[in-house]
């Protein structure tokens, strides 16, 4: 029964937690790997890391002194410590992009029982000159639907909160946390404090905007392989004065016309980023027509030789990286020499004196 006695409640707190603290894990642990699923599931939700924890015996009990205590018994009104303590079980969904933690409280909201949300997010944003710890907090418990499941049957009393912050307001949080004196300090080194909190904000915004950009260049480049082919018909022709603008080649240009002779790979980014950065560091002038230009004029050429290195060279590996790179070193050799190593641009210069 609830009373207004603190050492009697706390004693009945720390009762209650010395003999579930199984029950506790156990709930984490289940917490975890649904909240997991639910959000690996959606294909829009860049995640970086999701953990979590039964909030120490003691900590609790500090949290209820600190933020509970005198409220309660200044308004005479009984209670349980365990009703208060909100994030006794905790899940932290850390994500990468600040709008991902809208789709993921939109989510949770949709596959749990929402009790109470705070949004320091807003918080901070609707304040003119406040900069601190930015995140999403959201106490759920099961739904109905889900406390009618037998492995969800031991939890169905157990609440928890879910945090969720981008990877960069979880970063502030731990450096926040170590900054002892933030708030009677003298105003210079308060200043400073904000202007930290200031940069990571701006790098968070920043992150976000970045990916925009580069959904917005691979768009740009998601153009038709007809056109494509058109501009390397306009540089095969040597047309003085070209009808088409070339645009240079990038990551993006590269990519596509990389699917369009290999689509059935997979071309990882971080791979297409270096190798199309080390192509244009041999011709900075290359466009994605004359790309494409060299791909097309010299491909079955290349395949062929592959048939043959393969056969003769079982264990080298000829991938579409190897091919592009065949393809570039026979469109112009002086350029692109160093796209092969001695060794295979000698094999390949004795096959093309065979088969010319």
């Amino acid at each position: 029964m609830p009373s207004m006695d603190f050492e009697v409640e706390k004693q009945n707190f720390c009762d209650y937690y010395n003999g579930n603290h199984g029950l506790l894990d156990g709930a984490k642990n289940s917490f975890i790997t649904l909240v997991n699923s639910l959000i690996r599931s959606s294909s829009d939700i860049a995640l970086s890391k999701i953990e979590g924890r039964v909030k120490d015996r003691d900590e609790c009990v500090k949290k209820f002194i600190e933020k509970y205590k005198i409220g309660l018994e200044s308004s005479s009104q009984d209670y349980q410590i365990l009703d208060h303590i909100t994030d006794l079980i905790g899940v932290r969904v850390v994500c990468l992009y600040e709008d991902d933690i809208e789709k993921i409280k939109e989510l949770l909201s949709d596959h749990f029982k929402v009790i109470d949300i705070t949004d320091k997010i807003a918080q901070i944003e609707n304040t003119e000159n406040s900069f601190g710890y930015k995140g999403l907090h959201l106490d759920l418990e099961l739904n109905e639907k889900r406390k009618e499941l037998p492995e969800y049957s031991q939890f169905v009393n157990l609440g928890f909160e879910v945090q969720v912050r981008t990877i960069i307001q979880d970063s502030w949080s731990v450096l926040d946390h170590k900054i002892k004196y933030k708030k009677s300090i003298p105003i210079n080194l308060k200043r400073r404090i904000n202007s930290l909190a200031a940069l990571f904000e701006v790098a968070d915004r920043e992150f976000r905007e970045i990916r925009n950009a580069t959904v917005e260049g691979m768009k740009a480049e998601d153009i038709p392989q007809e056109q494509i082919s058109r501009e390397s018909d306009q540089i095969e022709s040597g047309e003085l004065y070209p009808k088409i603008t070339p645009s240079s080649l990038n990551a993006f240009s590269f990519l596509k016309i990389a699917h369009h002779f290999f689509n059935e790979f997979e071309f990882e980014a971080r791979k297409v980023d270096g190798f199309t950065e080390e192509v244009v560091s041999l011709k900075p002038d290359l466009s994605r027509g004359k790309f494409n230009f060299y791909m097309r004029e010299n491909i079955s050429k290349v395949k062929r030789y592959k048939e043959f290195f393969e056969k003769n060279y079982p264990s080298y590996k000829f991938d579409p990286y190897t091919v592009i790179r065949h393809c570039l070193y026979l469109g112009e050799k002086d350029l692109f020499e160093r796209l092969l190593t001695a060794q295979h641009s000698e094999v390949f210069d004795a096959w093309l004196a065979n088969n010319s």
